[in-house]
């Protein structure tokens, strides 16, 4: 999974959670802010005409936490968009780019040079010279005749 990828589902969860804390919050606060107005009808000084007021409050409170989730949903959906953004032009940086020159394959290693002889070696490995057959001599002439 790409980094950006991974980011975005981040920025997800941020946002579920936020979203499912400000709905929690909500709950708890209209909880308290009940709390008064039941004792208040349980002793008798608060008449029934005046429930509208705690429907009015509970209003205002709803108001509130529902702000609170749509600008999280806003935000959520300007951070996706920048990051629809990044991914267009990383896209578009990659089509535009020269394309790459390929590599020249390495070629077959040439033989190694042949070894230079030094003259001795030379000499040593060339066959030996043929000796000349010894000269066979002439036999003497004797006065004989």
């Amino acid at each position: 999974m790409k980094k950006l990828q991974r980011i975005e589902l981040l920025k997800d969860f941020i946002q579920e959670a936020v979203d499912r804390g400000a709905t929690s919050v909500q709950a708890v606060h209209e909880y308290i802010a009940d709390l008064p107005f039941e004792a208040l009808q349980q002793t008798g000084l608060l008449k029934e005409e005046a429930t509208g007021l705690q429907q009015k409050h509970r209003q205002t409170i709803g108001v509130v936490y529902d702000a609170i989730r749509r600008i999280n949903r806003e935000i959520g959906q300007l951070i996706s968009d920048q990051f629809e953004n990044l991914e267009e032009t990383r896209d578009a940086a990659e089509r535009m780019a020269p394309a790459p020159t390929p590599k020249p394959s390495p070629s077959p290693s040439p033989k190694p040079p042949a070894k230079k002889l030094t003259a001795a070696k030379s000499a040593a490995k060339k066959a030996p010279a043929k000796k000349a057959a010894p000269r066979k001599r002439a036999a003497k002439k004797t006065g004989d005749a």
